[in-house]
């Protein structure tokens, strides 16, 4: 089963993959992305690894937490779910009186 990893304070220069490439020495990489900001098409400085088995992403996280790339401490961390973001809609609530 594979399990997914935050991988925060990249350098903005990490691309998808240059992530992999860290990564891929710890286990099979399945995907690995980095965030974009939608506007400006820059990295956001954190991305998602998935890595084949928890077994692989557990190397990888005690490996890398908090150890430095490009200048960068880095946080990896097992992802968690992406909470349900409210609608937009046209600013204001239909219950808001």
């Amino acid at each position: 089963m594979s399990c997914k990893l935050y991988v925060g304070n990249l350098s903005y220069s990490v691309d998808g993959p240059d992530l992999e490439d860290l990564f891929a020495q710890f286990g099979t990489v399945h995907s690995a992305q980095v965030i974009l900001d939608r506007e400006t098409g820059r990295s956001k400085g954190f991305g998602f690894v998935e890595m084949g088995t928890q077994q692989e992403a557990q190397a990888a996280i005690d490996a890398l937490h908090d150890r430095e790339h490009n200048g960068r401490r880095l946080t990896v961390n097992e992802a968690r779910p992406r909470e349900p973001r409210p609608a937009r809609g046209r600013g204001y609530s239909r219950n808001m009186y």
